[in-house]
């Protein structure tokens, strides 16, 4: 059914427009018309004034609506965890596997590979995050499944057929051979979880590396005498940063500085969200350890960070308070610069002629009303 979204503040590549309607088949996004121009047999899904945006993108969701990807690798799982999101406007993400045994990422991989298949909404691919990573910087991630890879394990990673894959690596475990040849795989290799000095990282940019997780956490700092990964990260003008914007994980003057520091489209929002996003309980177990979210923060009983309580929709929101961005780019961080740090910038991440009908629609308070992922639509009341 061909449909014209009408009546809304759109962003566009171009910026605001209040002069077209966004006319949606299949899935995809036909045309930006003037309202004059609107297809006869197009139904009007009228926004009543509201703000339509590209569809938020996460590239880092460990879970959601009670559900943790560790301990339910499986399709209804998935989405569970996409559907929790979606109602803070997140139309895309990938299922984070938090380090884990080798027969726990092989579950993960058939189970996100199993969801694309099925159309599960919104699954782009899959993150593992870690176990590749260094013990030094762990944070929550348990010792014990942490390593450096052999041969057989490194195809594992690449193994997933379909969608895309992020590999958060940390370079002191991972050879700068081995990097390139994820890369040139198609894999998308972050760094993070790391505590290599600055020129072990930038070999690891040469050799293939995209990006950083979660930028300043659990990575080697910036000092006046070692750069570190946060110095490689920002002195990189072509490396992405994806960075927890909740107040807790970085200091907001930190994030205000690295947004100074990348050119304009490197920095982008993910939450590392857990299972209270979307859901009733507050508290989760994690290797055996318990987490609960107080006051937005997940922590062990010790104090140790563990991923966040954050949705998309706060972080876009307290990207504009803690770092004083106006509307337009917080979105930017939170769909067109994920969708590009993926490699999926031709089709998603932004609302034009050819890409994906992804949106997410905000009243006049920066509420989600809507979330449309691949042309379906859920509304949401207040």
């Amino acid at each position: 059914m061909r449909q014209a979204l009408v009546n809304a503040r759109v962003l566009t590549p171009q910026g605001w427009r209040e002069d077209v309607a966004v006319v949606v088949e299949d899935g995809w996004i036909r045309d930006l018309a003037a309202p004059r121009d609107i297809p006869a047999d197009a139904a009007r899904h009228d926004l009543s004034g509201q703000t339509l945006l590209p569809g938020f993108i996460d590239c880092q969701v460990n879970g959601g609506g009670g559900v943790l990807f560790n301990d339910d690798p499986s399709v209804d799982g998935i989405r569970a965890i996409g559907a929790a999101h979606r109602r803070f406007g997140t139309s895309g993400f990938l299922p984070t596997l938090i380090s884990d045994d080798i027969d726990k990422m092989h579950a993960a991989i058939q189970a996100v590979d199993d969801a694309i298949s099925a159309g599960v909404t919104g699954v782009l691919g899959i993150h593992l995050e870690g176990p590749f990573i260094s013990r030094e910087r762990k944070g929550v991630h348990a010792v014990r499944f942490l390593h450096a890879p052999d041969a057989g394990e490194l195809r594992l990673a690449a193994s997933l057929r379909r969608g895309v894959t992020v590999l958060t690596l940390a370079p002191e475990c991972v050879p700068p051979a081995a990097i390139r040849a994820l890369a040139d795989a198609g894999m998308v290799v972050a760094a993070g979880h790391s505590n290599a000095d600055f020129a072990s990282v930038r070999e690891a940019l040469d050799a293939g590396v995209r990006g950083f997780t979660h930028l300043f956490n659990a990575m080697s700092s910036l000092a006046s005498r070692a750069p570190g990964m946060v110095g490689a990260a920002l002195d990189d003008p072509d490396a992405w940063c994806g960075v927890i914007v909740d107040g807790h994980h970085v200091d907001p003057v930190c994030l205000r500085i690295a947004l100074k520091a990348k050119p304009k489209g490197k920095v982008f929002l993910v939450t590392d969200a857990m299972p209270p996003v979307g859901a009733v309980d507050p508290s989760f177990v994690l290797n055996g350890e318990t987490i609960t979210a107080r006051d937005g923060i997940c922590q062990t009983a010790t104090g140790t960070l563990a991923g966040s309580a954050l949705s998309m929709i706060d972080a876009v929101r307290n990207s504009m308070r803690m770092l004083g961005l106006p509307l337009d780019e917080a979105v930017r961080m939170a769909s067109t610069y994920p969708a590009d740090f993926l490699g999926l910038g031709a089709t998603r991440g932004r609302i034009d002629t050819g890409c994906r009908a992804d949106f997410t629609v905000l009243d006049g308070e920066l509420q989600v009303t809507e979330t449309w992922s691949d042309g379906a639509c859920v509304q949401y009341s207040r």
